[in-house]
């Protein structure tokens, strides 16, 4: 039951043309409304997309997870209401949504077990995809290897960036429906094996992103000092797979190679304030170091041009209200190597990133922390000397070197694999064709399916794998349909 009416209702019935699938009764169309006491929210129709909750004048309706004991008696009349009427669920010509043609399965039909792996967003995702449609029973199991959930949302976010893990507010409520079960500290491959999930399930969704950075591929990498910027990131958000971590703040200077959003972020995170952190999901370990660090001054490496900046607009802008950024006019001139992009969209972006870049000043001055951007600077090889880095690089076909106390590779992240589950390692994805894994052979395994990260690689933001999700559990439920998927064998 996702949506309760649970006070004095107004009946003006502004809730009923909201609904997307006809579950509030009764309406203004039928014989009873007249006289009815209050509207009903039918439990097996409703798909909690909060429309009705939204158009309610006089904020009467709840969902049945915020339920109060004050609140008990409105559920039990709601489903009274339908226990004497009847559910359009259980009727000979169950509903069907106009837009997209779903019908609500019969009262006898099998309910689909699914098991999600992974926690974060493209898991939550799923689990909110799979309550959202009509078209089938579901109950799902989300399985974690962490003690808490978020993924990345929670690991990765910046701390200080509050409002965008809000969203972890929405996946609370997901994972509170019923018919959901959250495993935390669970690692499958280990605590329970892919067979077992496989077994006990008709479907399992693999959601497990990606943490660690690629490899740079550059003499010196594996130097200490040289540590991924996801794993830095990971670090300073508390993940506990990095507890322990250190990273040298002692020198002025830090360089960044790669210009993402996530170089971005970290130059951020070294030149802010550190009080700017206090009371966010930052460790106080990590929160000490910056306190007691001595980088003045943040230097991000490009390989490529202006042209192609990895970053966003509105993550320079953000990166440029909170320190000096600084980029070296020769740098900017020396854009224009790549052709015009052919999209609309592509070259608005690159014309807005450009402008933005033509606007920072050459020189922020001798006081102060800052960041410096670089371009056409591709790094060659990490030496180390003296209890110091240095990078070698080429600046526009002269050789050049900076020193610095520590290298945080920022070329991207790479997929986790999952014991018993196909991995390609040329990509560092879960091979599939629309959410379905496939195996060696290249066929469909049946009842395998992943979702986020793992699926595509590395893209997009936090909302990309609604739609990322969508279309896996499209596929998900079309196979169900179609008597593709085992039922479950244990429970």
């Amino acid at each position: 039951m996702p949506h309760v009416i649970v006070q004095n209702c107004c009946n003006d019935a502004s809730c009923v043309p909201e609904c997307p699938v006809d579950c509030i009764h009764p309406t203004p169309d039928e014989p009873d409304y007249a006289t009815a006491e209050m509207l009903y929210i039918d439990p097996d129709v409703c798909i909690d997309c909060g429309a009705c909750i939204d158009a309610c004048p006089v904020s009467a309706i709840t969902t049945d997870y915020e339920l109060t004991a004050e609140m008990a008696p409105f559920e039990t009349m709601n489903a009274d209401y339908y226990e004497a009427v009847g559910s359009a669920a259980d009727r000979d010509h169950p509903f069907t949504d106009p837009r997209i043609g779903r019908k609500r399965p019969s009262s006898d039909a099998e309910t689909l077990r699914v098991a999600v792996v992974g926690a974060g967003a493209a898991g939550h995702y799923v689990v909110s995809e799979l309550q959202h449609r009509i078209d089938v029973r579901a109950t799902i199991d989300v399985y974690e290897r962490l003690p808490e959930t978020g993924g990345l949302v929670r690991f990765g976010v910046a701390p200080d960036h509050a409002d965008t893990k809000k969203v972890q507010e929405q996946f609370a409520k997901s994972r509170k429906q019923s018919g959901v079960t959250t495993h935390l500290g669970v690692r499958v491959g280990e605590d329970v094996t892919h067979e077992d999930l496989a077994r006990s399930h008709h479907a399992v969704v693999y959601a497990v992103g990606s943490l660690h950075g690629r490899e740079l591929g550059l003499p010196g990498a594996d130097l200490p000092g040289v540590t991924a910027a996801a794993d830095f990131v990971a670090w300073y958000n508390g993940h506990p797979d990095f507890a322990g971590r250190t990273v040298d703040l002692s020198h002025e200077r830090v360089v960044v190679l790669g210009n993402g959003n996530v170089a971005l972020d970290v130059a951020r995170i070294l030149t802010a304030d550190p009080e700017t952190f206090t009371g966010t999901d930052m460790t106080d370990e990590a929160l000490a170091a910056l306190r007691d660090s001595r980088v003045r001054e943040v230097v991000i490496l490009a390989r490529r041009g202006p042209e192609h900046a990895a970053f966003t607009a509105p993550e320079l802008v953000g990166l440029a209200r909170t320190v000096p950024v600084v980029v070296e006019p020769g740098d900017l001139s020396a854009s224009g190597s790549a052709g015009e992009p052919t999209d609309e969209q592509a070259r608005f972006y690159r014309a807005q990133k450009l402008a933005l870049l033509q606007s920072l000043p050459a020189d922020a001055g001798p006081d102060g922390r800052r960041v410096v951007l670089r371009f056409g600077t591709p790094p060659t090889a990490i030496t180390a000397s003296d209890g110091a880095l240095t990078v070698a690089f080429d600046d526009h076909g002269a050789p050049s070197e900076l020193a610095c106390g520590a290298v945080l590779p920022s070329i991207g992240l790479r997929g986790t694999s999952v014991p018993g589950v196909p991995y390609d390692e040329g990509t560092g994805t879960i091979p599939n064709a629309d959410g379905r894994v496939l195996g060696p052979d290249g066929a469909a395994l049946p009842g395998v399916y992943v979702a986020g990260w793992c699926k595509r690689g590395p893209t997009g933001v936090i909302g990309t794998n609604r739609y990322d999700a969508r279309g896996t559990v499209d596929a998900l439920i079309a196979d169900f349909h179609a008597g593709l998927l085992s039922a479950p064998s244990a429970s």
